[in-house]
Formats: structure tokens, C-alpha cells, sequence
């Protein structure tokens, strides 16, 4: 098994997600690794946490990656939230065969589930689970 696929497994799909015209649109880039200092804006989606397992065979080390995406708003309804959400899911999946790592390779990429919860601010919040399988080439 190897863990150095994560990095390159994070680095592409937050690539891919800023660079995703409709979510850089609807988000202002509010699309983060890290939050920022300062105020946050009232609609935004944050990368993490995540979980890898082993899947290594003959043909070499591999793992399977379960990678959650959040969407955050401060609104009080959900549809702006599951708006958002389903723009990361078609954005996704409309390049899971083809999405790059500066290291090893994507063998698949699939959503898993959502979880849908209203925050004891007021707000909203969509967590999307993906699992990945990769292959260190």
C-alpha cells in the first residue's frame, strides 16, 4: 500500500474544481484546501477529511481513497447548498475517467453518498463522500 497518492489525489480535484467554470461562477472561487483568515464568504466548499485503504495486488501498490467535499452556506435553506452539490457531482463525474496525478493513476472515481445537516448557526451544510481507486505507476 501506498499513501503518496494522496497529494496528487487532492491536488487534482481541487485543480479541477477551481477551474470548473459553472462552480467558480456560482462560488466566487470560494473553493478551499485550507480556510482562509479572515471572514469567510457565505457560500463556499472546503476539501477533507479523507480515508485510504490498501488495494494493492500483483500488478503493483494501489489504494482506495473515500475523499469527502463539504459545502458550507450561512443561508437558511438548502437549496442554494444542493445546488452547489450537484454542480461537484456532474462537474466529477463528467471527467472520472480522465482526471489527471502529477503521480500514479485514477482507475475510477465514484460518489458514494451525501449527508445533508442544518448547523446550530442557522446554516447549511452538504458533506459528498467519493471513493477513488488509484494505482502508483
Amino acid at each position: 500500500m501506498t499513501y503518496a497518492l494522496a497529494l496528487p489525489l487532492q491536488e487534482a480535484l481541487f485543480q479541477h474544481l477551481s477551474t470548473d467554470p459553472n462552480l467558480t461562477s456560482a462560488l466566487n472561487g470560494a473553493i478551499y484546501d485550507a480556510l482562509p483568515a479572515g471572514t469567510l464568504p457565505q457560500t463556499y466548499v472546503t476539501l477533507g477529511p479523507e480515508e485510504a485503504r490498501d488495494r494493492s495486488d500483483r500488478s503493483g501498490a494501489g489504494a482506495h481513497h473515500r475523499v469527502e467535499i463539504t459545502v458550507h452556506t450561512d443561508t437558511a435553506g438548502f437549496a442554494g447548498a444542493k445546488a452547489i452539490a450537484a454542480q461537484i457531482c456532474d462537474s466529477l463525474m463528467a471527467v472520472a475517467s480522465v482526471l489527471a496525478l502529477s503521480r500514479g493513476r485514477l482507475v475510477g472515481l465514484w460518489f458514494e453518498r451525501a449527508n445533508a445537516s442544518r448547523n446550530t448557526s442557522g446554516g447549511r451544510q452538504i458533506r459528498l463522500r467519493f471513493a477513488a481507486r488509484l494505482e502508483d505507476t
